[in-house]
């Protein structure tokens, strides 16, 4: 049989692993909570509203045991609906997020359809070569400034089709892309010097001004960007001498066809039109007004999710697509994020379950009464890592936050250990776990854009996981003892 009678195989057959999906891992895990609510039991503490962080913080020496409501069939089949919305209340959960994805998605879409995204990423591989390693340091301190100051998270999910191509189009492979922007986002969300969701939460429900301890999240946040700058350079590096050092080695030439839709070396006749062009500087100003409506304006999904439908008619209209190609591309690119938007939904039904077996309090009574009495050392020390633990439970900063620091914060008085300290344990805590934690929607949806397994992932970041948590154990150890 000829090659040119061999029929077009779908890359994304090739995609194909043994390791169990997203959607498995996330629904084994809510079983697997569930079935914790009948073995852990149910408590509570006492709550009072708190206008300093705009929520209701619970009270310390509260703590009472509840009538147990522990999870059963029943729960378990609801909470992919629950993790979208409450279906007895209506009360939104990720509903926001998931249909802020689909948009966004159609939004691609509609770029993709104009040619301007293929052909900007030809033409700017053409201009780049031999310079491309040193947008990977530039695009991750521009992800962590993100981070740090506004908690950077959901909104990422926007770049991983954008960035994905330009990695796989300059020589290295889906996982850098991935890497950009979730360890990028990630240590900035870690060092967290002015993030209203980390840090001003956690330091208003501990008591104490946000500025305490920020000089020492500014070196968490540099040493912590020097370091995974390192590694992910280090690894494309790697990647582009040698394909075969790639994680996703195997599906290498899948993930060219997917991305690059067989342009990859096309890079000489990549010329942008007039038209391409001014598509090209609708889309970019769509992701600078996305960040300054975050950022300044207290945007959230809804507004995103509207500004990025708005740009997609705008652009289809400037580029004279015509009302069947662009309703047909806008929902051609909205089914392809599809998966990525039930994720989401799965990841947010792990916490849904939690928070109606009502076992989230008992796991802090206990992180309470495990801190009491111990040396200064050894009670940060463990703060880290009972925060650790908590974080793979409640991924959400400024949740973990209103839950664990009016408990765990005042015993820092007793430990002679700075409340300061307390908060930067926490959000370096939950930063770290939020590089591969499967209940948070982030991880498991960036990986979905980036066809990248979990597993894979965590055979790239297992080693930098271990470096970080060093370095960040030596820095609030040293911290404590000076």
């Amino acid at each position: 049989m000829t090659m040119e009678n061999t029929p077009t195989k779908n890359p994304e057959e090739d995609l194909a692993t043994r390791f169990p999906t997203a959607y498995t891992i996330l629904f084994l895990l809510i079983i697997l909570v569930a079935a914790l609510t009948w073995m852990i039991p149910a408590g509570q503490y006492d709550r009072i509203m708190n206008e300093e962080v705009g929520r209701e913080v619970a009270v310390p020496g509260t703590y009472q045991t509840v009538a147990p409501n522990p999870q059963g069939f029943v729960d378990v089949m609801l909470a992919p609906t629950a993790g979208f919305y409450d279906p007895d209340s209506y009360a939104a959960n990720a509903i926001d997020v998931a249909l802020f994805v689909l948009f966004l998605g159609g939004f691609l879409g509609v770029m993709n359809a104009t040619g301007a995204i293929d052909t900007g990423i030809r033409s700017a591989m053409r201009h780049m070569k031999g310079h491309e390693i040193w947008m990977i340091p530039i695009l991750m301190t521009l992800f962590a400034i993100g981070g740090t100051t506004y908690g950077m998270a959901e909104e990422t999910l926007a770049f991983y089709a954008i960035l994905i191509p330009v990695m796989i189009a300059a020589g290295y492979d889906a996982v850098t892309g991935v890497a950009i922007i979730l360890i990028g986002a990630g240590i900035g969300v870690l060092g967290s010097t002015i993030n209203p969701f980390a840090t001003v939460i956690a330091a208003n429900a501990a008591s104490i001004p946000f500025t305490d301890g920020i000089l020492l999240r500014f070196l968490l946040l540099g040493g912590g960007l020097v370091i995974c700058s390192a590694y992910v350079m280090r690894y494309a590096m790697r990647v582009k001498a040698d394909p075969s050092y790639s994680i996703v080695a195997k599906q290498w030439d899948a993930h060219r066809k997917l991305f690059l839709q067989g342009h990859d070396a096309e890079f000489k006749d990549a010329t942008l039109n007039a038209t391409q062009i001014v598509a090209l500087v609708i889309f970019a100003l769509t992701f600078a007004v996305m960040i300054w409506g975050v950022s300044s304006q207290g945007w959230w999904m809804a507004r995103m999710g509207s500004l990025f439908f708005g740009s997609a008619i705008l652009i289809g209209l400037i580029t004279r697509l015509g009302e069947k190609k662009l309703t047909g591309s806008f929902v051609d690119g909205a089914r392809d994020l599809l998966g990525v938007a039930l994720v989401v939904g799965l990841a947010r039904g792990i916490v849904v379950i939690m928070d109606q077996g009502m076992i989230a309090d008992t796991i802090l009574h206990s992180a309470e009464t495990s801190l009491g009495g111990l040396p200064e050392l050894a009670f940060i020390n463990l703060m880290f890592w009972i925060e650790v633990g908590m974080s793979f439970f409640v991924p959400s900063s400024s949740g973990l936050a209103v839950l664990s620091m009016p408990i765990l914060a005042p015993l820092a008085d007793f430990a002679n250990v700075g409340r300061d300290l307390v908060v930067t344990a926490f959000q370096s805590a939950n930063g770290l776990v939020n590089l591969i934690n499967p209940t948070f929607a982030v991880v498991v949806g960036g990986l979905a854009i980036g066809r990248v397994s979990y597993d894979r992932w965590i055979a790239f970041i297992w080693p930098l996981l271990l470096i970080l948590t060093v370095f960040i154990t030596v820095v609030i150890s040293a911290a404590t003892l000076l």
